[in-house]
Order: structure tokens, then sequence, then C-alpha cells
């Protein structure tokens, strides 16, 4: 089973919700794993990265609060639409937020970053 979630029902919503938009928007997977990385922190993040489904058009946000780790890892269709230095902007903005004490509004404003910056399927209205 899952370790513990470390947001409330109501707050896990939003974020379930703010990765269902960004994914929508952008033609891309987002997804975020939130908890400890071991000892190893880079290794963890491209193991969790490649046991994601369609880990080519996928991009995981991972998080681990207790380390101070924040990385935005990409496949490689991803990448063409997510450099790194577009991610690293993202993951810039959300630890300022953390460093605030503010996990969740971080992770949604990092997500709408990213998704914004992959551009994609939005249609002018």
């Amino acid at each position: 089973s899952r370790a513990a979630h470390p947001f409330p029902p109501v707050r896990r919503t939003r974020l379930d919700e703010a990765l269902t938009m960004a994914s929508r928007q952008s033609g891309l997977r987002f997804s975020v794993y939130l908890g400890d990385l071991g000892e190893a922190p880079n290794e963890r993040v491209a193991e969790l990265h490649e046991e994601l489904e369609g880990s080519s058009e996928a991009v995981l946000v991972a998080v681990s609060p207790g380390q101070r780790v924040v990385e935005v890892r990409t496949g490689p269709e991803a990448r063409v639409r997510l450099p790194d230095r577009s991610a690293k902007l993202a993951v810039m903005s959300m630890v300022a937020s953390f460093k605030e004490g503010d996990l969740l509004g971080g992770l949604l404003s990092g997500l709408r970053m990213l998704a914004d910056q992959a551009g994609g399927r939005r249609r002018t209205r």
C-alpha cells in the first residue's frame, strides 16, 4: 500500500485536478511523487520515471521534503517540449513556495508553469 499521503483528501483532490489539467492542456503525462528518495535521489527519480506508463512523454515532479530534493524528470518526447531550462524555472518557483511552508501551493504553481511551458493542445479562445 502507499505511504501515508501528506495532504488531507480535499487538498489531495486539488493536486489530482491540477495533474489532470496539466496533462490535458499539454498532452504530456504529468505525475507527482512525494516522499523519501533514499540514498541516491537522482537514481531513484530515474527509476520512478521509468516505471510510469508512457514514460517517453511523461513528466515526473519528485519532491522529498525531508531531503530538500525537488527534481523534474522528463522522457525524451516530453523533453522536446519541456527543455531542462524550463523545468529548472519551475523547480525554483516550487522551492520558493516550499521554503514558505506551502507544499501544495508550490506543487500547483509548478505544475501550471510546466504545462504552460510545454504549450501544446491549447486552443485560442
